[in-house]
C-alpha cells in the first residue's frame, strides 16, 4: 500500500485488504494496551501515528506533533517506526533483546522496524518498548537532541 490519505485510523483500516488489516490491527492493540499516557492516536504522514500533541508539547521545528512511534502496511511489508527506541540506546538494546529473547533478528533501520508477518515481532516484548518511555521523558530526549545539533 502507498501512503495513505485516510483522515482516520478507522477509514486506514478499512482501506486495507482483510488479512493486512488483521495484522495492522493487532499491533496496533499491543501499542494502545502499552501506550503510556499523554501519547495519542492518530493519522499522520500517512500512517498510523502516536504523537505529543501540540497543546502538550507545541514548539516543534515544522508545526507537526512529535511522533514516538507510527505503524503502516507498505507495499511490500509493514512498519513500526521506533523513534523512542532510534533516541535511546537503553531502548534500542531493550528492542534488540525482546527479539533476541525470541529467537529473532530485527529488519531494523534506525528507527524503522520492518516485519512480514505477525509472528516476526515478539509483541510481547514491542509492548515492552512501547511502555518503556514517558511522555516527559520522550520530551525530555527530544529537546536533549536539539540542544546537542546547535
Amino acid at each position: 500500500m502507498a501512503t495513505s490519505s485516510a483522515a482516520t485510523v478507522e477509514e486506514y483500516l478499512a482501506e486495507l485488504p482483510e488479512e493486512r488489516r488483521a495484522v495492522v490491527s493487532a499491533v496496533r492493540d499491543v501499542v494502545r494496551r502499552n501506550l503510556p499516557d499523554g501519547f495519542e492516536e492518530r493519522m499522520n504522514w500517512g500512517m498510523i501515528s502516536y504523537e505529543v500533541p501540540l497543546e502538550r508539547y507545541p514548539e516543534t521545528y515544522n508545526g507537526q506533533p512529535l511522533g514516538y512511534l507510527a505503524l503502516a502496511a507498505q507495499k511490500n511489508n509493514y512498519a513500526l517506526y521506533l523513534v523512542c527506541a532510534s533516541q535511546d540506546p537503553a531502548i534500542e538494546a531493550l528492542l534488540r533483546d525482546e527479539f533476541a529473547r525470541a529467537g529473532r533478528k530485527p529488519d531494523l533501520g534506525k528507527s524503522c522496524l520492518r516485519f512480514k508477518r505477525l509472528e516476526d515481532l515478539p509483541l510481547e516484548g514491542i509492548g515492552r518498548v512501547v511502555a518503556a518511555t514517558t511522555v516527559d521523558e520522550f520530551i525530555a530526549r527530544h529537546e536533549a537532541g536539539r540542544a546537542q545539533a546547535k
